[in-house]
Formats: C-alpha cells, structure tokens, sequence
C-alpha cells in the first residue's frame, strides 16, 4: 500500500523530520499567542476606554478592534520572525 511505503521509507520520514526540526518549538507558539493576547487586550482596552460603554457603539468598538488588531497582529508577526529564540 502508498501508506505503508509512505510510513516505513526511511527516506519520506527523514524529509518530515527535517521540516519539523526547521519549525517552531511549542514553547515559542506560546510566547507567541501570551504575548500576542496581551498585545490585542490593550488595544481592546484603549479602543473601549476611548468610545466609551454606551451600547450603540458596540459595532464601532468592534469595527476598530478588528482592523487595528489586524495590523497589530501583521507587524507583531512580522517582528517575531525577526527573533532567532525558540527556532
């Protein structure tokens, strides 16, 4: 079968292994979504704090979250690409 050949070769398993060792370790995904979430709940926080709380702002609070948290979440991505740690 293409499945056995594909889990036995020794050759196939050895290119995933050299993929998965060029990846990202779990530990930097996890700074990477901590640090991320903090990042977004400040934005959250000053974007509320400047609309203020009435209730027909709500889709406008949701407007602005979505497109700053969108560039926010670019250039956070960006940056981190930078940063050898954890690679």
């Amino acid at each position: 079968m293409i499945t056995d050949q594909i889990i036995f070769s020794k050759k196939i398993a050895g290119q995933h292994f050299e993929e998965d060792k060029n990846s990202e370790k779990p530990i930097r995904s996890m700074a990477k979504a901590l640090s991320w979430r903090v990042v977004g709940t400040i934005d959250t926080l000053v974007v509320s704090y400047l609309l203020s709380g009435e209730i027909t702002l709500a889709a406008s609070i949701a407007s602005v979250d979505f497109l700053t948290k969108l560039g926010l979440y670019f250039f956070h991505e960006r940056a981190w690409n930078k940063i050898k740690w954890g690679k």
